[in-house]
């Protein structure tokens, strides 16, 4: 958590070189394997990414990874009480008419 503390804080600071993370420091940043950054990234699924420079590095802005964090927390029903199914009130059986 250090880690992520410490990307942040550079980030914030306007330090263009922490704007834009490695998949390895992507992934420590989220606390995952670089590998499963690579297996998400195939199936199109996970944080945003991009190519950059002439090699093609895999980049993710740190931005990005935040914002996808916050949305993963949003569509989650255990942190969003909108979407907990324990919210809703029971729906009514309606009988049918004889």
């Amino acid at each position: 958590m250090a880690e992520r503390s410490s990307l942040a804080a550079t980030a914030s600071s306007g330090t263009t070189s922490a704007a834009f993370l490695t998949v390895k420091d992507a992934a420590d940043y989220l606390g995952l394997s670089p590998h499963t950054l690579y297996v998400w990234r195939h199936r199109r699924q996970g944080p945003p990414s991009f190519r950059m420079g002439p090699r093609g590095r895999v980049m993710y802005r740190l931005e990005v990874l935040d914002a996808w964090v916050r949305e993963q927390e949003q569509a989650d029903s255990r942190s969003n009480l909108a979407l907990s199914p324990l919210s809703v009130a029971p729906q009514q059986r309606s009988r049918p008419s004889a």
